[in-house]
């Protein structure tokens, strides 16, 4: 169980981290004027007036983050962001092995979360390269939509582990925390459905921009109750059995 620091410290800055950087994208979007002149000046694509897309879905995610300069923190803070993903589920694979004893088995979902981050990367590195090209433009969706899917998939199967497991580790965890996390990953399975027909659609704009600042929420809202689920200190009596 010695890893639970680590993957404590992993999950938390998965959460800082993007949240930070896109809401300075956006930030920086909206008040583009404080870099007039400079050369950080902001390009047009990219600035918006003022919005709380979380609310009123005045822009996008892709609005912000895909112009200069923002692009600058967003391609190497989603890099960043994938490289402590796979950390994670490396760490949480182990972790689980290390639970029910099962050597160095690939769990399924250490498969989907190495996917998600491998989408992210993908994703990031296409994110404002522009080409007229039916194919292109399918490809990038799909990588967006690639590591949506994995990681929630990635998700959902951890919980899953987790919670039968919940026994053997009763000492270590906040249980309270864990009836979160499947609401949450419930939560985000149910939108992901509902949500399909009303993205395919050419209308609603702001409410599928309002959709995707929260769902991006929602998901990295994951990690968050990953820092709060384990406990910080470790038990002093004795190891749960199975560990």
């Amino acid at each position: 169980m010695d890893n639970i620091k680590q993957i404590r410290i992993t999950s938390i800055w998965i959460f800082i981290l993007p949240v930070v950087i896109l809401n300075l994208c956006l930030f920086i979007s909206v008040n583009g004027h404080l870099l007039q002149g400079t050369i950080f000046q902001v390009d047009a694509i990219g600035r918006s007036s003022f919005t709380i897309p979380y609310i009123d879905g005045g822009t996008s995610i892709s609005r912000v983050s895909r112009t200069y300069p923002t692009y600058l923190l967003f391609k190497p803070g989603m890099i960043i962001t994938a490289i402590l993903l796979i950390k994670y589920w490396l760490a949480n694979n182990f972790l689980i092995n290390k639970i029910n004893n099962q050597g160095k088995k690939t769990n399924y979902f250490l498969l989907f979360g190495i996917g998600s981050a491998f989408f992210l990367i993908l994703h990031s590195i296409l994110l404002g390269i522009t080409f007229e090209d039916n194919i292109y433009k399918f490809f990038r969706r799909f990588v967006l939509l690639g590591f949506i899917i994995f990681e929630i998939i990635a998700q959902t199967l951890l919980v899953v582990s987790i919670f039968k497991a919940k026994d053997k580790i009763s000492e270590f965890i906040n249980k309270r925390i864990l009836i979160l996390k499947i609401i949450l990953v419930s939560v985000l399975i149910i939108v992901a459905l509902i949500s399909i027909p009303i993205l395919n659609s050419s209308e609603l704009s702001n409410y599928k921009h309002t959709l995707e600042w929260n769902y991006f929420l929602g998901v990295v809202s994951f990690y968050l109750l990953t820092f709060l689920f384990w406990k910080k200190n470790k038990p002093s009596v004795h190891t749960p059995k199975g560990v």
